[in-house]
């Protein structure tokens, strides 16, 4: 099988899997629902990225666009750089019976579970949010576009992201910037592009959150 493979079965949603290689996995501020061949278990948002080690394949979803609470029903800050088992979100009769089903074929169950619950407000919320800032909108803007105050944004997006909306920008700040290195622009441009202050900022941002350098990131 490939490494890794993915494709979208609901908005915000994808299904992914991994021959389970040892690899680094950089911060989204998305929810995982992850089949490790033992088990399910809910990884929560990274704020700065985190090393697998390697074992066996996984089959994951990951819910992004703030989905992921409102399918789970869990806090994203309350999983915040942890990985629990599902049991530890649902109660043991609901965690044993999907574990049951997914054990048995786990892409077609998780992706089932995709589709299981509708989008509701806080999904709405989410998908606006996480839309605008991964178009590169600035909080405060983004704050007065939404009619309320950085303040109010900043504590409803704990909940859905994990973190505030300043953190999930800088994020995806740093998703866009790497997207433009890996098809070929010098890091010099992309960090004029993204908004960085002068390479040495982009140098400084990728270190705080993916632990390496500009060069080591694109390996």
């Amino acid at each position: 099988m490939e490494a890794y493979r993915e494709r979208p079965v609901a908005p915000g949603v994808v299904l992914w899997a991994s021959d389970g290689s040892a690899t680094t996995i950089l911060p989204d501020g998305c929810l995982d629902l992850i089949w490790n061949g033992a088990g399910l278990v809910v990884a929560g948002p990274d704020a700065a990225a985190r090393h697998h080690g390697g074992g066996p394949p996984h089959v994951g979803l990951r819910f992004s666009h703030g989905r992921g609470p409102s399918h789970l029903g869990v806090r994203a800050d309350e999983l915040r750089d942890t990985t629990v088992p599902l049991a530890a979100v649902w109660s043991d009769a609901a965690a044993r019976e999907l574990t049951e089903r997914v054990a048995d074929d786990p892409a077609d169950v998780l992706a089932g579970v995709a589709t299981a619950t509708p989008p509701g407000a806080d999904d709405r919320f989410g998908a606006r949010v996480f839309a605008a800032l991964q178009r590169g909108a600035g909080v405060a803007g983004l704050a007065d576009a939404l009619s309320t105050t950085t303040r109010t944004l900043h504590r409803r997006c704990l909940p859905v992201f994990g973190y505030g909306p300043q953190h999930l920008g800088r994020i995806l700040r740093l998703q866009r910037a790497l997207a433009r290195a890996r098809a070929g622009t010098p890091w010099a441009e992309v960090a004029a592009v993204e908004g960085f202050a002068d390479q040495p900022h982009l140098a400084r941002e990728v270190r705080a959150l993916a632990g390496t350098t500009p060069t080591g990131l694109l390996r």
